[in-house]
């Protein structure tokens, strides 16, 4: 690179800065000054809430492959599992797919003790990830959704 246009650029550097800290100290910039841009940045991406998470699970003995959906902090059981979504967000059609929920599976043994064989996050574009691999059941998500058509637990009726 030229000298001359290492000099034009560090000069420019220092100009900025200069405003900079102007601008920092209440001044108003020098006369000459570039002036100060204000810049947006992008917003992240927007997550939607979903009161239903779906799921799909597979029976291996039987070879039983059923999709069931479970409403946000309610309990579904499937086989000697027990699946309680937490959250369940997903993104608008317009962006990127990205779809997870926040999931507890619980075990009930032979022995009919519980016992929590997974917490975490459950992601639909990547099943295999964090799916529950259990000796007999497989469990993952395949979406959330506004609406089920299995209805809506009854709200706790209070006296």
């Amino acid at each position: 690179m030229p000298p001359f246009l290492k000099a034009s650029l560090l000069a420019g550097a220092f100009s900025i800065l200069a405003t900079l800290a102007h601008a920092q100290e209440g001044e108003a910039p020098a006369e000459g000054a570039p002036e100060e841009q204000t810049v947006e940045t992008p917003k992240g991406p927007t997550r939607i809430s979903n009161p239903v998470a779906e799921f799909t699970g597979v029976d291996k003995i039987t070879g039983r492959i059923i999709t069931f959906d479970v409403y946000i902090n309610e309990t579904v059981q499937f086989g000697a599992l027990q699946v309680t979504p937490r959250v369940c967000y997903s993104r608008p059609d317009t962006e990127e797919p990205k779809t997870d929920s926040f999931v507890e599976v619980d075990e009930i043994t032979l022995d009919r003790k519980i016992r929590r064989i997974f917490t975490g996050y459950m992601l639909a574009e990547s099943p295999g990830l964090n799916a529950v691999e259990h000796p007999v059941y497989d469990v993952w998500l395949k979406s959330c959704k506004q609406k089920s058509e299995v209805p809506a637990p009854e709200a706790a009726k209070t006296n």
